[in-house]
Formats: structure tokens, C-alpha cells, sequence
């Protein structure tokens, strides 16, 4: 049984019961079926499915961002604008849906030839709690369009959106086994990958989900697509604009109360504008009010749980034990809840493990750059290359910045943030391959030549 706790009260909601055996091989025979019927539907009646999805997404808003809310603490606000985001993405996919799915034509020494977009079945997909509509949608709208089906196994905290997401896509009249939730634990995950039904295999979550989900898919030769950790560098140098850079590294850090892949982690400043930034920094950061997340004048919910609280605080007392220095919060918030404090921390030491790790919490670190070359050094010398931030007006400094550092996706003069538009990823060990834009629909998509 899956039970929902709201981390903002403690209080129990509704459970959803765990499918049996006999009810998963329903589910994947039903997938099979929809499949064989899905991927000869023609490319406008796809399309405008994902449109009538959008609309369900519309209408049912409140009622999903009060899910989102109550299931994992993010504030209502925040909740409502994924939700919207959400409806964009099926309509991007809707709008643009042709152009990326067109044959491209190539001439050869022998004759013609035709490379096609083709489906490949059944995709699974793993998805985490942080975002539990957003990075749901961004691989099943890809997924409807491609002519393929879906099945989710959706985070343990969130089996009610999980469920919520279904309805939507079944309410706008999608064919039956076309997308379907599978309230399963973690452990059946591998069964499920071995299931010769299921084709392919994406994956947004820890190191160590994404290596088992990797494995399981390898032994299978099942093409898999990971979105992992990050520890993204937000770097500023003198020539930025000081205050809005300040501005949005706030909000890049305390963002869905810091739980986000790809929220800036750590600060990187240079020498000569590091005391002015950190002092800014810190005066906006104690600002934070952290609160009921139905409030519109509260800025950041509780953690999803007091698990991932006391994770968080466990990390800063690692690093505080290393020589690292909490200037202010990072501290569990008295009463009710999962909450905890905004915190600010210094003199981490670039050589403890601490230093590297993901930190998926409100507190930020706060580290002093001599010049390009050590916040370049700097913002590589991690595991992860997820996703980064740039702040410069000197465009020979812009040019270092996005031929060197090592991240997936580079922000420039602005928070990163994710888009329906464009393709969003990682390398190192944040994972591989591409999702959302046309390279997320094409992942899952088999590229047939027709020559002749």
C-alpha cells in the first residue's frame, strides 16, 4: 500500500494499493495491445490527442497543484505554474509534431534514400518526486507523439499524481493501455525491464537508481536514457550585473525548496566581487520564508519528508565537520512538517567528498574564484554535469564559459531552467541521453533507411 503523508503537516492522506502480480501483466498486456494499434494511427489523430491532454491539464489545474502540494510540500504556486508547463509541453509536441517526425532524404552513389522516425513499443519510465508532473510529461508527451506507449513507476510520494496523470490522459480520450501507472515498489523494477514487451527504459534519480535501471536495461541490450544528480556551478564574475545576479541565484537555490537536479549548488564568485556578492547573498537568503505552502506569501515549502530532511542536514554536518562554515539556517524549523531554514555556507574545502556532493536542500555553497581559469577548474571538479549558470557581460569570458565547462546545459545571464523547446541532459555522471525538444522525441525512435 502506498500511503501519502503531507510534509507540510505530517497528516496522512489516501493510499493507493500496490498492483499484484496478475494486475502488472494486465497492464503490460494491454500496453502490447495498444501499441499495435497506436503506432498505425495516423500522425494528425496523435497530435490531436496531446492537444485534448493539454486541455484536460487546463481544466483540472487547482485539483492537480493541490495534489503536487499535498503529496510533496512544494509551494501552490509553484505547483501551478508545472502543471501549466505541462500543458505547454503537449502542445509543443502537438504543434511541431510533423516537422520532427519528417523523413529526411539523402542521395547515394546507388539511388535515393529515405531515412523514417519509427516507434519501437512500450517504454518505461521511472520517475522521481521533485517534479512529479513535469517529469512525468516530458516523457510522455514525446512518447504519445512517437506512436510508442507508456507505462510509469512513479516515486513512492507520489502514486496520487502518478494516478492523476493517467485520468488526464484517459479523460481526453486517449486509447485504452496507451499510458498507464504501475503502483509498484522499486524491486519489481527489473522484472519489468526484463519483460521482453518493454522496449526501452528512461530514468530520473540517484546515481544509484540510474547504475541498477543501467544494468537491468544492458542486459537486456534495452536503450536507456538517465537523468541524474548535478551539483550545477552558478558562477558570477565582475563584469555581471551584481543585483540580478544575486536576484536569481536566490531563486536558483531555494526553487521547489531546493529539491530540484538541476537548482544551483554552489556559488562560484570571483576575488574581486565575492564580498559584495556574499553579503547580498546572504541578506536575501535569511529573508526566505519558509512556511505553509498554500500561502502565496511563503517562499519555499518543507522538504518532501522528514527522510530527505534529515539527509540534508546530514550532509551540511558533514561538511561543517570538514572545516566548512554555516554562516546562518540550514537548520531543522521547530513544530509540525518537514521544514528547515535557508543556510548559507563557506570555506567548504574543494578537496572533501562533501565539496562534490549534490546537496538537495535549501543551503547553498559559497566559493571564492581568483579568476576564469579557477572557476572554470572549479566548476568541472565534480562527478556530475548536469547543468550550469553564467554570469558575464565580457563576451571572450562568455566563449570560455561555453566551450569549457563541463554540463550538459549552460544558462547564460539567467537561472537554467528547463523547456518544452529544447533538449535538456547531462554527461559525467548525471547520465546520458537527451530529453524534451526533438531529441527527446527522437530517443526512444528507431531510424529506418529506405533505400530505393
Amino acid at each position: 500500500m502506498f500511503t501519502s503523508i503531507d510534509p507540510a503537516t505530517g497528516t496522512v492522506g489516501a493510499s493507493i494499493p500496490e498492483l499484484t502480480a496478475a494486475e502488472v501483466e494486465d497492464r503490460l498486456a494491454r500496453a502490447t495491445s495498444a501499441y499495435a494499434a497506436w503506432r498505425v494511427t495516423s500522425l494528425d489523430a496523435r497530435t490531436a490527442l496531446l492537444e485534448r491532454i493539454a486541455e484536460q491539464f487546463d481544466a483540472h489545474a487547482e485539483e492537480l497543484a493541490a495534489t503536487a502540494t499535498r503529496e510533496m510540500g512544494k509551494t501552490l504556486a509553484s505547483a501551478r505554474a508545472e502543471v501549466a508547463k505541462c500543458a505547454a509541453a503537449f502542445r509543443q509536441y502537438a504543434q511541431n509534431g510533423a516537422a520532427m517526425l519528417a523523413p529526411t532524404r539523402f542521395d547515394t552513389p546507388s539511388g535515393p534514400a529515405t531515412a523514417h522516425w519509427m516507434p519501437l513499443g512500450p517504454v518505461l519510465a521511472v520517475m522521481p518526486w521533485n517534479f512529479p508532473f513535469w517529469q512525468v510529461v516530458r516523457f510522455a508527451a514525446p512518447t504519445i507523439l512517437a506512436g510508442n506507449v507508456g507505462l510509469l513507476k512513479h516515486a513512492s510520494l507520489t502514486q496520487g499524481c502518478g494516478t492523476a496523470i493517467e485520468r488526464m490522459i484517459v479523460a481526453a480520450g486517449a486509447p485504452a493501455g496507451l499510458f498507464q501507472n504501475l503502483a509498484i515498489r522499486s524491486d519489481r523494477i527489473d522484472a519489468l525491464i526484463a519483460d521482453p514487451r518493454i522496449v526501452a527504459v528512461t530514468l530520473t534519480g540517484s546515481e544509484g537508481a540510474g547504475i541498477a535501471v543501467a544494468e537491468a536495461a544492458g542486459r537486456q541490450l534495452k536503450k536507456v536514457v538517465l537523468e541524474l544528480r548535478g551539483s550545477d556551478p552558478f558562477v558570477v564574475m565582475p563584469s555581471a550585473d551584481l543585483d540580478e545576479a544575486v536576484r536569481q541565484a536566490v531563486t536558483a537555490r531555494i526553487q521547489n525548496s531546493g529539491q530540484s537536479c538541476i537548482c544551483a549548488k554552489r556559488m562560484i564568485v570571483h576575488a574581486d566581487i565575492y564580498d559584495a556578492f556574499l553579503d547580498r547573498f546572504c541578506t536575501a537568503m535569511r529573508a526566505v520564508k519558509a512556511g505553509d505552502p498554500t500561502d502565496p506569501a511563503t517562499d519555499m515549502g518543507p522538504l518532501s519528508s522528514e527522510e530527505q530532511r534529515c539527509t540534508t542536514l546530514a550532509q551540511i554536518d558533514a561538511i561543517r565537520a570538514a572545516g566548512g562554515r554555516l554562516l546562518f539556517g540550514g537548520e531543522a524549523l521547530p513544530g509540525r512538517g518537514a521544514f528547515m531554514s535557508a543556510g548559507v555556507l563557506v570555506d567548504v574545502p574543494i578537496d572533501h567528498p562533501a565539496a562534490r556532493e549534490e546537496l538537495f536542500g535549501p543551503v547553498a555553497m559559497v566559493f571564492r574564484a581568483a579568476d576564469i581559469d579557477a572557476a572554470i577548474a572549479l566548476a568541472n571538479d565534480v562527478p556530475f554535469g548536469l547543468g550550469s549558470s553564467v554570469w558575464t557581460n565580457a563576451p571572450d569570458e562568455r566563449v570560455r564559459f561555453e566551450r569549457d565547462i563541463e554540463a550538459g546545459m549552460i544558462a547564460v545571464n539567467a537561472m537554467l531552467a528547463s523547456t518544452p523547446e529544447a533538449p535538456f541532459g547531462g554527461i559525467k555522471r548525471s547520465g546520458h541521453g537527451r530529453e524534451l525538444g526533438p531529441y527527446g522525441l527522437h530517443e526512444f525512435m528507431n531510424l529506418k533507411t529506405v533505400l530505393g
